[in-house]
């Protein structure tokens, strides 16, 4: 009869760790939602890249202005597959949204800190 007690008393401890390590793993996760507003993203850096071209007519302020363009273009679709994984939730960008659910997170400021950093 102990022994009975003993095995349902560690079934019950290992179905509720079980059930614990889901629940952090894969379901609270997947309720999360990430927002990104890459329009706003992409006119701030549009407005950076135009004053840089306007404001510096000599060639070399011009050059410098289309490598820094280039390395956004690169930069962008790498800073976007980062951020699923450091918010270990969805990432979704904010005009594909009817509205913001309760659960959603705003990620811009994050993915214009990583667009920022070299």
């Amino acid at each position: 009869m102990r022994a009975l007690v003993l095995h349902v008393a560690v079934t019950l401890f290992l179905v509720a760790v079980a059930l614990l390590a889901y629940d952090r793993l894969v379901a609270r996760p997947a309720q999360l939602v990430g927002v990104v507003d890459v329009g706003e993203v992409y006119r701030l850096k549009e407005a950076e890249f135009a004053q840089q071209v306007t404001g510096n007519v000599s060639e070399d302020g011009r050059e410098k202005a289309l490598k820094m363009a280039r390395q956004f273009a690169q930069r962008l679709p790498q800073a976007l597959d980062e951020l699923p994984k450091e918010c270990r939730c969805l990432v979704v960008v904010r005009t594909a949204l009817a509205g913001v659910p309760p659960n959603a997170v705003d990620l811009t400021a994050l993915l214009k800190h990583k667009l920022e950093a070299p």
